[in-house]
């Protein structure tokens, strides 16, 4: 299913934003983007910050002593809410094709002394209703990533990645009867495919996706699962070449599964920001 998931969204993609940036006999009646192009494309160094406003769904489970864990809903049993994150992309530009990617996406949640609303067990220790526990928890991740810009008109463009993920899985649970965590760094290789079309000179439509899966032939070698997906579709004005605004959407999931410890993660919503170049 999450394959297909993502087939779908690669499909829609490339889909709209290839009628976007390839021009068609239909423009001789209907120019909505200038013989120049957009103005923001030439660059060398693009900077945006965003705030996202990102719906958490947070399961996850850990075994130890060869005790079995419960699937804790981080938001539902121990009382994590909802806020705001923030967002740092940084691009790169050495040519007119190639582009070099940043992202630091910080996700942190903490509660204090929540008291839980369902029994569990967490890393080998039993959890009560009424029990006060502090959570904090940390999905933060960096990624790398290269694209390259297989269709590149003054239009927009399409193209193709390779990323590299870091992302931190860390789950700390305090409470009187004792204090249990779970913590692991996971690098996640992704490919994707990105793109820009241009609807006037200062406005643009922008979408990209991220996948990747542990095939099913190696996951009996390993001992574990894991999948990531990430879908990014937002809009820009553009002020001028050096200055943005931007509003978007997005929507990340994370699976893993080990012989011990489990987790789905899964963010979405909107987002705004603004963007600077030069």
């Amino acid at each position: 299913m999450r394959m297909s998931v993502c087939r779908v969204y690669v499909l829609l993609t490339l889909g709209a934003l290839g009628l976007l940036a390839a021009p068609s006999s239909a423009s001789a009646q209907y120019k909505p983007v200038a013989s120049g192009g957009g103005i923001a494309e030439n660059f060398h160094i693009e900077l945006a910050y965003g705030w996202w406003d990102a719906t958490p769904e947070l399961l996850v489970s850990s075994e130890s002593l060869g005790i079995l864990g419960s699937d804790v809903d981080l938001i539902g049993d121990l009382g994590i809410e909802k806020h705001r994150l923030g967002k740092i992309d940084l691009v790169l530009k050495p040519g007119k094709k190639h582009r070099l990617k940043y992202q630091h996406l910080p996700i942190k949640y903490d509660t204090d002394a929540f008291p839980v609303k369902r029994s569990f067990i967490f890393n080998g220790q039993r959890y009560d209703i009424g029990l006060p526990v502090t959570t904090a928890v940390d999905f933060s991740s960096d990624s790398f990533g290269y694209e390259y810009d297989f269709i590149h008109t003054s239009h927009g463009y399409i193209g193709a990645s390779i990323n590299m993920k870091l992302t931190t899985i860390d789950v700390d649970l305090q409470s009187p009867i004792g204090n249990e965590f779970f913590q692991q760094t996971a690098p996640i290789p992704a490919i994707g495919f990105a793109g820009r079309g241009y609807l006037t000179p200062n406005v643009s439509i922008d979408a990209e996706i991220a996948f990747f899966r542990i095939p099913n032939s190696i996951e009996k070698q390993i001992e574990g699962d894991g999948s990531y997906n990430d879908f990014d579709i937002h809009t820009t004005y553009n002020i001028n070449k050096y200055v943005g605004t931007q509003l978007g959407w997005r929507k990340t999931t994370i699976f893993y599964e080990t012989a011990t410890d489990k987790g789905d993660l899964k963010f979405s919503g909107l987002y705004f920001g603004g963007v600077v170049r030069y």
